[in-house]
């Protein structure tokens, strides 16, 4: 088995492989609330550095135990006493492994339930798709701790709901939950029961697609993202002629054509 994906070389992560590519990577330190100390965010950098070479189709990103993730570990960080230079650095290493997840074109569905706190919700933020639950509450409390986002809440958090919310959840502690959460953006979907059966119901569909489709669809959006309008249009042109035109994209062109395939229908 490819190390990348060999579930016995990690430890605060545990990797476990399902069918058709799809792989659960949850987040292994249920006792502390899955909180990101420096060897999970290694981890995380390892994994999703060579998760589509090593033929991962889909991910659903979860967290064991109780919560999804509490955010940084503020006891490994106070104990650590870093200096500016040391946490900089830590900072950027968040970003590594956070910039491989949104960037790598392995669609990552999270399975959100209890703490989606600081740290964790910059974690969440960059999935392409959150389920959550009813027991899940997002917060940044940075402020209250007396500290500042590192994990790039003020690019993709503030991308989700806007800026000037962003800010007061920083300022205040604010909390979100319920179908609030999902009114601004903080997760595309609210279940009942399981977010991770809803999640691996989504993996297991998206899967199905493509991998140079999906890999368009989780990377070059987010790189058009940051381009000028003008550049973003001739990028896309230029994914669209390579995607569109993939040898294996005409035997499901061909279905269409033949009218075999699955048609889009409205929700009943």
């Amino acid at each position: 088995m490819n190390d990348v994906v060999n579930p016995d070389t990690y430890e605060s992560l545990a990797i476990s492989p399902r069918e058709n590519g799809l792989y659960v990577v949850s987040l292994n330190r249920p006792s502390k609330r899955n909180a990101l100390n420096v060897a999970t965010i290694e981890e995380l950098i390892r994994f999703f550095s060579g998760a589509r070479m090593a033929g991962v189709r889909a991910v659903v990103l979860a967290g064991e135990g109780d919560h999804f993730c509490a955010g940084l570990d503020l006891v490994e960080h106070w104990k650590a006493d870093r200096s500016a230079d040391d946490f900089m650095h830590v900072c950027l290493r968040w970003h590594e492994a956070f910039n491989k997840m949104e960037y790598g074109g392995v669609p990552i569905i999270a399975a959100l339930k209890g703490a989606v706190v600081g740290g964790g919700l910059e974690l969440a933020s960059a999935a392409h798709i959150r389920v959550m639950d009813d027991s899940t509450y997002f917060a940044l409390p940075e402020g209250q701790r007396g500290i500042f986002t590192g994990g790039g809440a003020t690019i993709r958090v503030s991308d989700m709901i806007g800026k000037y919310r962003m800010i007061d959840m920083v300022l205040t502690g604010r909390v979100y939950q319920g179908q609030e959460a999902v009114d601004l953006g903080l997760a595309q979907y609210m279940v009942e029961g399981s977010s991770m059966d809803k999640a691996m119901e989504i993996a297991a569909k998206v899967a199905q697609n493509l991998p140079l489709t999906n890999f368009a669809i989780c990377s070059a959006v987010s790189h058009m993202k940051n381009m000028s309008g003008l550049d973003a249009a001739y990028a896309e042109a230029f994914v669209g002629g390579i995607v569109n035109t993939q040898p294996d994209a005409r035997a499901r062109l061909e279905a269409f054509a033949n009218k075999t395939a699955a048609r889009v229908r409205p929700n009943t």
